[in-house]
């Protein structure tokens, strides 16, 4: 008895193509980081998982041109086109720092078609601050 030719044959495997797959995400969080030093964004979704980051040093702004707001803008820019696939389009903001690119970050966000849900400063205060230096003996 020959074997016949539909029990021969193997069914082919194709392998699926490997990678990080990029899931949609339709709301988000934006966080702003502005120093005096440097400007970091980083979107997330609802949970916190980071989607997308960059940063004025990573585009490539060098010392104090950094904190400027034109770099705070030019790094939206990077971030969000970076995060185009994922299909992102409301965001809530949070914003830590005091740094100069704060405002055009946020403005740099709206502009670039994203609705902004809310807007929360979470810069850390001080309560009490540190502790004061003892008093100079003479």
């Amino acid at each position: 008895m020959e074997p016949t030719a539909s029990t021969t044959e193997q069914p082919k495997v194709v392998a699926k193509p490997r990678g990080k797959r990029k899931a949609t995400v339709l709301q988000g969080r934006a966080y702003i980081q502005a120093t005096y030093n440097n400007t970091i964004i980083t979107i997330t979704d609802q949970t916190g998982n980071v989607i997308g980051w960059s940063s004025a040093g990573h585009i490539g702004f060098k010392g104090p041109k950094k904190a400027t707001p034109y770099a705070a803008s030019l790094t939206v820019k990077d971030v969000l086109a970076k995060v185009q696939d994922t299909g992102i389009k409301k965001v809530d903001v949070f914003v830590k720092g005091v740094g100069s690119g704060r405002e055009s970050a946020i403005r740099s966000l709206g502009v670039q078609g994203l609705t902004l849900l809310s807007i929360k400063d979470t810069t850390p205060i001080p309560h009490n601050g540190c502790r004061p230096p003892k008093p100079r003996r003479v």
